[in-house]
């Protein structure tokens, strides 16, 4: 019969999965904070919303998963040799940020921006496209340069590329 670790009067298994009392209240502050946030947004046009968000769900999930899922597999698979696999990752990499970057200014890069953007800001919608074309040459760029680095010091010390 094993014997059950107690541990400050209750089990040692019930403190690891309940977490510490600062946990607890981070946690309860953060629910706290996420239902003001979804009261607010959802007292103007709740139907519209809510739309959204299974709209999102579902462009996500049935375009843009199989979609980037696609060019992950011809990424790796144009990589040839099993070894160079692990190259894919110098191209998820930038792709992942380039993407994430495009996503949060779409507007501006894309020149979707009515003229009441310039007047509320004060700034122009000019150059955001030029900006982020830069932004991505520089990240592939840098992943390249760390590939070639890293497959350079890999041949001379006379291992496989993919082996870090």
């Amino acid at each position: 019969m094993n014997p059950v670790r107690v541990s400050r009067g209750r089990p040692a298994g019930l403190r690891s999965a309940i977490g510490s009392p600062f946990q607890i209240l981070l946690l309860a502050c953060s629910f706290a904070l996420a239902a003001y946030a979804g009261v607010r947004l959802l007292a103007g046009d709740w139907l519209g919303v809510a739309l959204w968000f299974a709209g999102a769900a579902l462009l996500h999930d049935l375009v843009l998963v199989p979609l980037y899922s696609a060019l992950d597999r011809a990424v790796t698979g144009g990589l040839g040799a099993v070894h160079r696999r692990a190259w894919a990752m110098y191209v998820r990499v930038p792709a992942a940020f380039s993407a994430l970057l495009l996503l949060v200014w779409f507007p501006l890069v894309g020149g979707r921006v009515d003229a009441s953007y310039r007047g509320t800001t004060g700034l122009s919608a000019d150059g955001y496209l030029a900006r982020w074309l830069l932004i991505t040459a520089v990240q592939f760029g840098g992943s390249a340069l760390l590939l070639a680095l890293r497959s350079l010091r890999s041949a001379t010390k006379g291992r496989s590329p993919d082996v870090h």
